[in-house]
């Protein structure tokens, strides 16, 4: 086909994640958008016959609905109003009121956080950043992902070692009590964070032995100048994109440019670790 007459090549759609927030007693579902919003309805409306009609449904299904949540809340959820015109109505008990107003807070959290994933977690041409998902700000540049894939004791400090994304390796020296703080334990998901200023480049090091433990090899993606110091990107043959700070004079002396081959060393004590509830 001449390439005059092909079809235009349609945009990629873009990938968004879609989250529902259910509530369960005893691992027993409760309900989730549409049962809470029945007994909204009722609240509303007084009955659950204008319940059922407003929402579109049946009113048996309705029904089935309320008294499937009844038996799990383990407490009645409405209540029969007696008298009045047109022989009375049906309303929310307390408890249920209270469900009711919690779940439509939750709901308001909920949605935020799933716009905030998919925004951040779904976008295929950037690294995954749990800090940015969580919307946790921190002044160290450098942030990984990575799983705990041994803990070696020793008598006042622990030696924790990381699998990163892309198979690199990171150890990190930390207290044996912030061990314990944080409940470090094998095949945990942890965030190591290195200041910037903290990771030195090397270049024509060859196989030199160095007493840092973390070193990668790389090249320059981006070298950012500055009045005195410059922010060099270094991404790593493990896929790591990693920051660091340095002088002027060693930009020069070190011919840091795009595409340049560097070595990217930090010590294991300057490695931060953190943990998500």
């Amino acid at each position: 086909m001449p390439a005059s007459s092909r079809p235009p090549r349609s945009a990629p759609r873009r990938v968004e994640l879609q989250g529902a927030l259910w509530l369960s007693v005893g691992g027993q579902d409760l309900g989730g958008p549409q049962r809470v919003g029945l007994l909204r309805a009722i609240a509303e409306h007084g009955t659950l016959t204008a319940a059922a009609q407003a929402l579109g449904i049946s009113y048996k299904g309705a029904w089935d609905a309320l008294n499937a949540m009844n038996q799990q809340a383990g407490q009645p959820l409405v209540e029969r109003v007696t008298g009045g015109r047109g022989g009375g109505s049906t309303r929310l008990t307390p408890h249920a009121q209270r469900l009711v107003e919690r779940y439509a807070q939750i709901e308001a959290v909920h949605q935020r956080f799933m716009r905030q994933l998919s925004d951040s977690a779904m976008n295929l041409d950037e690294p995954f950043s749990l800090l940015k998902v969580l919307n946790m700000k921190t002044s160290a540049r450098n942030q990984w992902l990575g799983v705990v894939s041994a803990i070696r004791a020793g008598a006042v400090n622990d030696e924790v070692e990381l699998q990163l994304p892309g198979g690199a390796r990171l150890v990190a020296i930390i207290t044996r009590d912030s061990t314990e703080a944080l409940g470090l334990r094998l095949k945990q998901n942890v965030i190591a964070l290195v200041k910037a200023p903290a990771v030195l480049l090397a270049s024509g090091m060859g196989a030199g032995q160095l007493s840092a433990r973390n070193r990668y090899e790389g090249r320059v993606q981006q070298v950012s100048p500055g009045a005195v110091n410059a922010e060099v990107t270094v991404h790593t043959d493990d896929g790591l994109a990693v920051v660091a700070i340095v002088n002027q004079a060693s930009v020069a002396t070190l011919g840091l440019a795009p595409g340049a081959a560097v070595s990217v060393l930090f010590q294991a004590s300057d490695v931060i670790l953190a943990t998500t509830p």
